[in-house]
């Protein structure tokens, strides 16, 4: 079970566990342990509220296939356990960050003071500046 919020949860049957091989380094131990896990998650299946799969779709992130699929392959660690918590804790950020609401940006203008103040140490540097020149005989 993977706690999402308060009032979310995903169930054990939801999520498709795989062990496979790790890639990379490791010496003679990387050949003849699967311990790299790959999780697969159907969004359309899954028991998530409506406005969960609707912005988890809407995402343009390379792990979701076009069928709604996460994919995540975690390998980072050198045990299954610690690559399963790990892949378990990347779908919640994933689903997390996709839900949450950003605020609206609000455009605004500077003042008169700031374009006053701006304007003024353009002038005050372009004059240090004209004072490297050569000197004139």
């Amino acid at each position: 079970m993977l706690t999402i919020s308060n009032s979310v949860a995903l169930a054990d049957w939801e999520i498709d566990l795989t062990q496979i091989r790790a890639q990379g380094n490791g010496g003679q131990n990387v050949n003849k342990v699967a311990s790299a896990v790959h999780l697969r998650f159907d969004v359309q299946r899954s028991t998530l509220p409506g406005f969960y799969k609707e912005r988890l779709m809407q995402l343009s992130d390379q792990r979701i296939s076009k069928e709604g699929v996460i994919i995540i392959k975690a390998q980072s660690h050198r045990t299954l356990e610690l690559n399963k918590e790990d892949a378990l804790a990347r779908l919640k950020t994933m689903i997390l960050e996709a839900v949450k609401v950003h605020k609206a940006r609000r455009a605004t203008a500077p003042s008169k003071g700031a374009k006053r103040r701006r304007v003024d140490s353009k002038t005050r540097k372009g004059k240090i500046k004209a004072m490297r020149g050569k000197v004139q005989d």
